[in-house]
């Protein structure tokens, strides 16, 4: 029998965020292919229509589910780089991106997996959030903006690539993935330069 606290507590608002809560549990089970919006509803014991009064769709949800793990990788980073060079911020976003990726993976691939609208503004201004945590600290390394965009968008598919990779392995190694990929932006660092020409 479902839980009438938890209807009741639907109805004054927090389905939406129980729909997310359940959606990003679904995903981590079936991922992607097995995710509908019948299954969540199904499973918080609500009729199948009620999200539809909060997401327009499933992309809706799915976006929604993308803005929420891209504030917390957000908030992540913000932790890592608090302190230190603007070498040793960009060393620890990265292996801090790749330990995002091997602990929260149906969150990952809910923010870079899925076939959603990148451009959208809600998923663009997450993106920026993120973005900006690597770039600022490349500003500090770098002579121009356009260098510093260049070593951002290294540095960010070295961490990318590296998740990638983690998230595809056979016998993970979250640690030693996310030291690898923090050696690797240390590398690209140091040879900046090359990146300038």
């Amino acid at each position: 029998m479902p839980d009438t606290t938890r209807r009741e507590s639907y109805h004054h608002g927090a389905l939406r965020a129980a729909l997310i809560d359940s959606s990003i549990e679904l995903l981590a089970e079936r991922g992607l292919e097995g995710f509908s919006m019948a299954e969540v509803s199904r499973r918080l014991g609500v009729a199948q229509a009620a999200p539809y009064r909060h997401f327009a769709d499933r992309d809706e949800l799915l976006a929604a589910i993308a803005v929420h793990a891209g504030d917390l990788l957000h908030e992540r980073l913000v932790q890592v780089t608090a302190t230190g060079t603007a070498s040793q911020r960009l060393a620890a976003a990265a292996a801090e991106y790749v330990r995002f990726a091997g602990d929260q993976q149906p969150l990952f691939k809910a923010l870079f997996g899925g076939r959603l609208d990148k451009s959208r503004p809600d998923l663009h201004r997450t993106a920026q959030k993120v973005g900006e945590l690597f770039l600022a600290p490349a500003r500090e390394l770098c002579d121009t903006e356009p260098h510093a965009q260049r070593l951002t968008s290294a540095i960010v598919a070295t961490a990318h690539g590296h998740a990638a990779l983690l998230i595809d392995s056979a016998s993970p190694n979250v640690d030693n993935t996310a030291e690898q990929a923090a050696a690797a932006v240390l590398a690209l660092i140091a040879g900046r330069r090359i990146l300038e020409a």
